[in-house]
């Protein structure tokens, strides 16, 4: 996410802190090329002159002219202001004490709005243990609600439809007596989309509201939009109110402009983010946490909750016996491979540990098909085989590559890395092993 801005930005500030010690030209040509680097990622221009002006005042104060090494410091005080830029603190969604509680979405058509209706349901079902319906109130567009109907089913929330026969005000009250009457803890309504702003899809979203009564009005913007998507968040701020924002499409190729404009153009703070297509590629939003992203300089705490979410401390309890008594197969390898890869891409993994962030390696372009190749290499094995590689003859190779769909070339390859990180592992436990158990233990 961000990549050319994140590259430029990083690119200043390595040359920023290369220098032995500053003079105010050189924060003036910094602060230019950072100018630059925002107005090209479309960040509101207003936004960007008050934000260049922010960081000069914040190093001019801080006295590093003239100092030595003061190049830490000036990242420090860019990331500082990218943080407030993007609204400080994380704020959270209040869904108050009413049950169902209510989230209403908002938004044009195409910025997935309801991709997003689905996974704030996942999210809040998987990490807060909330039961969520979901109503397919977008009744204008008939393949809305298949989507809803096909995504909710994805996320495990119930979704409550009426096809497109009903008006989207009767379908909202319907939706919500059904909720009720079911105990949801929440129901997210997905409203209709239009193209551009415009009288009708206000007044029909005036009306749901009104319907629902929401506990929270959220705004969909598209990231790949740039500057146009703060232009629709200010439209939507003076004629319908809303709480907070979900930046969609965070991963594809955009320019950073709505994520870093919203909150300072509408005063409303970014709520989550969606970084990928998959249900799971959705995140509550941290300023701090962005802004050390797009300087290169990690994001361990991330990285951590995404470790908490998907193993478990008996695994990795169980998974260091295993090692130290040199039982690993490829059952076990298999396993960790899924878990890693239900926490995201390996590229956005990488991304997030210091050191690694803005380095090549995390840039890289992962093949997550060669991953595939590789499970299906594993599930073509016998257990027998999972258990004690060495078994595989040529005959065997030739079957495993069959069923797999690859060549015995590729079977060769992946029984010659096991064992060879088998030999790794076992090195390891020869030195001393680190109690993974309490690693989880201390990452809480």
């Amino acid at each position: 996410m961000f990549d050319s801005l994140a590259d430029k930005l990083q690119a200043t500030l390595a040359d920023v802190r290369s220098r032995g010690t500053l003079r105010e030209q050189d924060i003036d040509v910094a602060l230019r090329e950072i100018r630059l680097a925002l107005l090209e990622a479309d960040v509101n221009f207003k936004v960007v002159r008050s934000f260049t002006a922010d960081v000069r005042e914040r190093a001019l104060g801080a006295n590093v002219i003239g100092q030595l090494n003061p190049g830490h410091q000036v990242v420090k005080i860019v990331a500082e202001a990218l943080t407030d830029l993007m609204g400080g603190t994380a704020q959270e969604l209040t869904l108050g004490s009413r049950r169902p509680a209510v989230v209403l979405m908002a938004g044009l058509q195409g910025s997935g709005k309801t991709t997003a209706a689905a996974k704030l349901a996942r999210l809040l079902k998987e990490q807060d243990g909330l039961s969520v319906g979901l109503a397919a109130c977008d009744v204008r567009r008939p393949a809305a609600v298949e989507q809803l109907v096909a995504v909710g089913e994805q996320a495990g929330a119930t979704v409550y439809e009426q096809g497109v026969e009903k008006g989207a005000v009767e379908t909202a009250k319907w939706a919500l007596q059904r909720a009720h009457s079911d105990a949801r803890d929440v129901l997210i309504v997905d409203t209709s989309g239009r193209l551009h702003v415009d009288a009708e899809l206000m007044a029909e979203l005036v009306a749901v509201r009104k319907a629902v009564k929401p506990h929270a009005v959220l705004l969909v913007l598209d990231a790949m939009t740039g500057q146009d998507a703060v232009a629709v968040a200010s439209a939507f701020a003076e004629q319908v109110a809303f709480d907070g924002v979900i930046v969609s499409k965070l991963d594809g190729d955009a320019r950073g402009g709505a994520a870093l404009s919203v909150k300072a153009v509408t005063d409303r703070p970014i709520l989550f983010s969606s970084t990928g297509e998959k249900l799971d590629a959705f995140e509550r939003f941290h300023p701090e946490r962005m802004a050390r992203r797009i300087l290169g300089m990690g994001d361990v705490l991330s990285l951590v909750e995404k470790v908490e979410r998907e193993v478990d401390e008996t695994d990795a309890v169980e998974l260091e016996r295993k090692l130290r008594r040199n039982e690993f197969t490829l059952d076990d390898f298999l396993s960790q491979l899924k878990q890693v890869r239900r926490m995201g891409s390996l590229g956005s993994l990488l991304g997030m540990i210091p050191g690694l962030a803005g380095n090549r390696l995390a840039k890289m372009d992962v093949d997550e098909g060669e991953l595939d190749r590789v499970q299906a290499i594993i599930l073509s094995m016998t257990p027998g085989e999972r258990r004690r590689p060495e078994i595989v003859n040529g005959s065997r190779r030739r079957r495993i590559a069959q069923g797999s769909g690859t060549s015995v070339h590729a079977v060769n390859q992946l029984i010659k890395q096991f064992g060879q990180m088998q030999k790794l592992m076992r090195g390891l436990v020869a030195g001393k092993m680190p109690d993974l158990g309490a690693l989880m233990r201390q990452a809480r």
